[in-house]
């Protein structure tokens, strides 16, 4: 009897969910940057194990938010959690226990603020979760342990998994566990696909993750890419046209770069990358535009499927 049903990755900001859904899927479904928040909607990867399929959500981070965008992200990795057949919580493990450590820096403190604030949340919705706490090759045995404990006594979690996302430890064993836990469904998606994102979206997601590698120092959070046009052509290559969105007119140079090199070189990566995706031809075109706005616009947050009005 086959399997299928939804996975919820829940977690703070930069526990490394993205990562963790690619390394269960086997192919690149979630951009990953150094920057935090970069999952701004969910995103749908989809892996097998046996004879189940296991549609994975990966949700934005959970965190305290300030701005219409954070609110409209919080609130979708929630609604994720709430539609799915099973929730994993992933935890940085490392964060996690710095800060408990004296001297803690301000994203260990703020990280494991993030921690509580899920549990809580987990408490209120009377939701029970797979625990898996991730980075386990930075921290010692013992420690880990520790907080194993100190987690699993808040009564939320069904069981616990130790993990890294990073080198794969652990990963099948939660993925197993997963798949056993998959409800007796047809398949939802061909045995082939391994994500649910439309082409436009996930080109301008590439193209985001460049930006942001070649530029997460420099340019603040609030960058967006669009993809304004789409184009099939007669020799079988993919024509696209894309708008990096900046805020301040003082960011525009930052992304073009001296003689336009740095918007060269994303340009240039994300191509690669489009080309290997979309097993054919891209022509890629970079714009970049000044939009002091476009955080608060209603017609970004019904593309990625986020609520405007939360």
């Amino acid at each position: 009897m086959s399997r299928a049903g939804f996975v919820a990755i829940i977690g703070a900001p930069n526990a490394g969910k993205s990562t963790l859904t690619n390394r269960l899927v086997g192919a690149k479904v979630s951009i990953v940057t150094q920057k935090v928040q970069t999952t701004r909607f969910p995103v749908r990867g989809v892996a097998i194990q046996g004879e189940a399929q296991i549609v994975l959500v990966d949700t934005p981070g959970i965190f305290q938010p300030r701005r219409r965008l954070d609110r409209a992200m919080v609130r979708a990795a929630w609604g994720g959690a709430e539609e799915a057949d099973v929730i994993v919580h992933l935890v940085d493990a490392a964060a996690e226990i710095a800060a408990g450590e004296p001297g803690a820096k301000a994203a260990d403190r703020k990280s494991a603020e993030d921690v509580a604030s899920i549990v809580e949340g987990l408490k209120k919705a009377g939701k029970t979760a797979v625990l898996a706490l991730n980075k386990i090759d930075e921290v010692k045995r013992e420690k880990l342990l520790e907080l194993s404990k100190t987690l699993f006594d808040a009564g939320v979690y069904s069981d616990v998994f130790m993990i890294s996302a990073k080198t794969g430890s652990g990963v099948d064993d939660l993925k197993a566990a997963l798949a056993q836990r998959m409800p007796e469904n047809p398949w939802f998606y061909p045995e082939e696909q391994t994500a649910d994102l439309p082409a436009r979206l996930m080109a301008a997601e590439i193209t985001r993750e460049k930006l942001y590698l070649r530029l997460h120092e420099e340019l603040p959070y609030a960058a967006m890419v669009e993809t304004t046009g789409f184009e099939e052509k007669k020799d079988g290559s993919v024509r696209i046209e894309q708008t990096i969105y900046v805020q301040r007119e003082s960011q525009r140079p930052i992304v073009l770069g001296r003689q336009g090199q740095t918007l060269k070189w994303i340009g240039q990566k994300a191509r690669e990358e489009l080309t290997e995706l979309f097993g054919q031809k891209v022509h890629l075109f970079l714009h970049v535009a000044v939009d002091e706005t476009w955080a608060d616009k209603k017609e970004f947050y019904g593309h990625l499927g986020l609520d405007f009005d939360v």
